[in-house]
C-alpha cells in the first residue's frame, strides 16, 4: 500500500521556475518527499533512464507514427524514417538530449498508492491529451507534432514512474540508499494508526 515513486522535474520545469508549484501539488496530495536533489544529468544516466528494449522502442515509434498520421505529417519529411524501431531509437535520443539540456530536480515521493496517484496528478505524456487540473494540462506548452517537426523530445515538464517495479529500478538509478530519508509527517499517526489497519 505504501509505495515510493520517482519524479523528475525536467529542464523545462526548472528553467520556467515552476518547480515549487509542481511540488506543492504532490505535497497537497499527502505525498511525502523522502529524497530530492538538483543535478545536471549525464549522458550515461539519461541512457539508462530510458529503456533500450525492442519492445519499448517499437511502442514509442508506433505512437509517433500514429501522431504523425493523425495530423497529416509526412514521416520521411519530418522524422526521416518510417520503421517503428528506427523512430523509437530517434525518440530515445531526443529524450536523452532533452534530459541533459539543463538542471533536473529528481524527487522520490512516498505515500499510499504513490505510483498511481502521481501519474494521475501528472496527466498523460502528450500535453494536448492532459486534462485541466493535471500538471501537464495546466502548465505544458508543447505538442508532439511541434516536437516531431523539430526533431526533439516533447517538452512535457515531468517524468513519473509508470509502475511500482519501474519506480524501484528508477529510484536505484537516481539515488543512493543513504540519500533517502525515513521519517514521519504529522498526518501519518492519524491515517496509518494501528486501529485503522485493513480499512484503507
Amino acid at each position: 500500500m505504501i509505495e515510493r515513486s520517482l519524479v523528475l522535474m525536467k529542464p523545462d520545469a526548472v528553467q520556467r521556475g515552476i518547480v515549487g508549484e509542481i511540488l506543492a501539488r504532490f505535497e497537497r496530495a499527502s505525498l511525502k518527499i523522502v529524497g530530492a536533489k538538483l543535478l545536471q544529468v549525464t549522458d550515461e544516466i539519461a541512457d539508462r533512464h530510458y529503456p533500450s528494449t525492442t519492445e519499448w522502442l517499437e511502442k514509442v515509434g508506433r505512437n509517433t507514427i500514429v501522431d504523425c498520421e493523425k495530423y497529416g505529417i509526412d514521416l520521411m519529411e519530418s522524422i526521416g524514417a518510417t520503421d517503428p524501431l528506427e523512430i523509437g531509437k530517434l525518440v530515445k535520443q531526443w529524450n536523452k538530449n532533452f534530459l541533459t539540456l539543463g538542471p533536473v530536480l529528481a524527487v522520490v515521493f512516498e505515500g499510499v498508492h504513490a505510483v498511481e496517484r502521481i501519474r494521475s496528478l501528472v496527466g498523460p505524456t502528450v500535453p494536448v491529451l492532459a486534462p485541466a487540473g493535471t500538471i501537464r494540462g495546466d502548465f505544458s506548452l508543447d505538442s508532439a507534432i511541434a516536437a516531431n517537426r523539430r526533431g526533439r523530445a516533447i517538452y512535457n515538464l515531468i517524468h513519473a514512474s509508470g509502475t511500482v517495479e519501474e519506480a524501484k529500478q528508477e529510484i536505484e538509478l537516481w539515488f543512493k540508499k543513504d540519500e533517502l530519508i525515513d521519517y514521519k509527517v504529522t498526518h501519518e499517526d492519524i491515517i496509518y494508526a494501528k486501529e485503522l489497519e485493513g480499512i484503507l
